[in-house]
């Protein structure tokens, strides 16, 4: 455990307050998988007044051949293979597009998915881990919002370019070769759905499975029914290891490295450090030929690829 930093969450009664203030800043990421355009289609039938639309694809990964991947990507794994590029795109590459958008250092950003951050997160935690000073995630995203009886608008908002400087390197991931060289020495969670951990159920084409050594922690056990994160004290059993696993260095990996994201979110809310980000996750670890693990976590048989 560490001291605490601020609260990653913000509620909808607090972005109400806050939203005509002219240093608030809202990012709609609304992303859905294997559907590349709804998001910014679901955006332009209506959005929170001033929301500026990020693309997780466009705006938040590298722009070479990972973008296919992508695209392509469903919850089960990757249905192409040799995907192994870093998917975040350079810093200041990230960071002036941001400018681009019109988010600035000087903004309190508040990011927003269709529901619970699993989504958003990616952005919360590119900002945070490049310094951001005032980033923070609306828990229980649109639903929350109209719940609270937020204004909603289809006008597209133009603000002006900003400033955006942040760190250049990223801190606080961890690559294949390094998680390699790990394993044992790190706890790997995987918040990817049971039937994508255990390899059961896979998409057609696609690979099932986990990297071994990992345990399942799906991202929906952290989200209550109305869409928010569950309280820390819930959070904190799921996603910290029990006996000799809770000293080791927490590592969060899903499909493709969005979802990873989110799990980093979610130990910030649990009081816990800040967990390395395997970027390329399981898509990169299964897409490069490392050996896979299939079946329940207590019935793991190890397949070579």
């Amino acid at each position: 455990m560490y001291d605490a930093k601020p609260n990653p969450l913000i509620s909808a009664s607090e972005l109400l307050e806050s939203l005509h203030d002219a240093s608030t800043r809202v990012a709609d990421v609304r992303y859905f998988p294997g559907e590349p355009e709804r998001g910014r289609l679901e955006y332009d039938q209506g959005h929170i007044p001033g929301a500026v639309y990020v693309d997780i694809i466009e705006d938040l990964s590298a722009r070479d051949d990972r973008l296919e991947f992508l695209r392509a990507a469903s919850r089960y794994g990757s249905a192409r293979q040799g995907a192994g590029a870093e998917p975040m795109p350079d810093p200041v590459v990230f960071a002036r597009r941001m400018g681009e958008l019109g988010f600035g250092n000087e903004h309190a950003i508040v990011i927003h998915d269709a529901r619970s951050g699993q989504f958003g997160a990616r952005l919360w935690a590119m900002l945070d881990r490049l310094g951001h000073p005032n980033v923070r995630m609306l828990d229980g995203g649109i639903a929350a919002w109209q719940q609270a009886g937020g204004p909603w608008t289809t006008e597209v908002p133009s603000p002006p370019h900003a400033t955006m400087e942040l760190a250049t390197e990223w801190p606080g991931t961890i690559d294949r070769k390094q998680l390699a060289r790990m394993q044992g020495q790190v706890d790997l969670i995987d918040v990817r759905a049971p039937d994508a951990y255990s390899g059961v159920d896979v998409a057609a084409g696609a690979v099932g499975g986990h990297i071994p050594g990992a345990r399942n922690c799906p991202c929906d056990s952290m989200v209550a029914e109305d869409g928010r994160l569950k309280p820390p004290a819930e959070l904190l059993p799921l996603i910290r290891g029990e006996g000799e696993r809770a000293k080791l260095p927490l590592v969060v990996s899903c499909d493709g490295g969005v979802n990873a994201c989110f799990a980093a979110l979610v130990a910030r809310v649990a009081g816990l450090d800040d967990p390395l980000i395997y970027s390329g996750s399981f898509a990169d670890w299964s897409g490069t030929g490392m050996p896979i693990a299939q079946g329940a976590e207590a019935e793991e048989v190890i397949v070579s690829r």
